[in-house]
């Protein structure tokens, strides 16, 4: 049995790592991304934004973790278009004010940023979108993980969808089915899910993301089982039954401000914060195993990681003629100054 749960990983591994899972989502869109698409319109583009990404972690250690979740939150709703950047305005209803991004979403200063040097060096040239995917891999490397190669040539939406974002990013209370549906939905699969979510070796969540798993996981008033009754006593502290909603605790208690594999050593001793990240570990036994493997080499983890962040930031990119490179990333730029 134990062989067979080995070869199903190992088939697993490879389908999320084949050439062709990477890009087919690019090529349906019309176009094709690919690393050197600024090479000769904007040389200086990813030195800017690494520089960018450098100060902001060096005034906000939080900040990585912050760049990482805006880039998934933006690549799960209609598709790697920057619609999380931009505010209300017209007929625009902002993904900023959904339930997965109120009063959490940040960094959008930093992007803002980026883009306005990008401005200055190359008019009218880098995406909003790009700069999302590059401060994402930044963000990673900088924080001790892993590199890749960010394939280019995103265009911005010019418009956004507050419901697309209140339905399709996963949920902290979502099931295991409901959260690996999502997934497969962006065309991801289980493999993609379990090393996508090691994202969350960096970073914060609030009290409310996760109260239920310490007073009423199942509407009987009792407790999450699957959490460490000392790990939970010492949350119980600071948040409570009612008030402290936005109390910040780190999602990596252990190292929360390195990307490394501690997210996974925490879920094998039911010490993930969030019950989307517990039930990683207990609700299935093929991710099981991967939190296995990613909590014992963590150079696989890293591998997997930049693999599915590649593939993830190929999620119906806007290329070719369709979309636009915005000025500003918070609004389009047919809109009123």
């Amino acid at each position: 049995m134990a062989v067979s749960l080995n070869i199903l990983i190992v088939a697993l591994s490879l389908a999320a790592l084949s050439p062709l899972s990477l890009s087919s989502k690019a090529y349906e869109s019309g176009g094709y991304l690919f690393p050197q698409f600024y090479d000769h319109s904007c040389p200086k583009a990813q030195e800017i934004v690494q520089s960018i990404v450098a100060k902001a972690f060096a005034q906000d250690p939080r900040m990585p973790a912050s760049l990482l979740r805006l880039h998934f939150h933006d690549c799960f709703v209609k598709g790697c278009d920057a619609s999380i950047l931009l505010d209300n305005s017209g007929t625009i209803i902002s993904e900023k004010r959904s339930n997965p991004n109120r009063n959490s979403a940040r960094g959008f200063e930093v992007i803002e940023e980026i883009k306005n040097a990008l401005e200055q060096e190359c008019p009218e040239t880098v995406s909003c979108a790009d700069i999302l995917a590059l401060a994402a891999r930044d963000s990673t490397v900088i924080t001790g993980g892993p590199s890749w190669e960010v394939p280019l040539g995103r265009r911005d939406a010019r418009g956004a969808s507050l419901s697309g974002s209140n339905n399709d990013i996963p949920a902290p209370n979502n099931t295991f089915q409901t959260i690996l549906t999502k997934f497969k939905r962006q065309g991801l699969n289980l493999v993609d899910l379990v090393s996508l979510s090691g994202s969350h070796t960096i970073g914060n969540s609030r009290c409310t993301s996760f109260r239920q798993r310490l007073y009423n996981q199942s509407g009987n008033g009792k407790p999450d089982l699957t959490l460490n009754q000392y790990y939970a006593y010492a949350l119980r502290k600071q948040c409570p039954r009612t008030g402290g909603d936005q109390n910040l605790f780190f999602l990596d208690f252990a190292t929360p401000f390195k990307f490394d594999n501690h997210y996974f050593k925490n879920l094998i001793m039911y010490k993930g914060l969030l019950s989307s990240d517990e039930i990683l570990f207990t609700k299935n036994r093929e991710s099981q195993e991967l939190v296995k493997l990613y909590a014992e080499n963590q150079e696989a983890f890293f591998e997997q990681f930049a693999k599915s962040m590649v593939k993830m930031g190929n999620i119906f990119p806007l290329t070719g003629a369709r979309g636009e490179i915005r000025r500003i990333c918070r609004r389009v730029n047919h809109a009123p100054y």
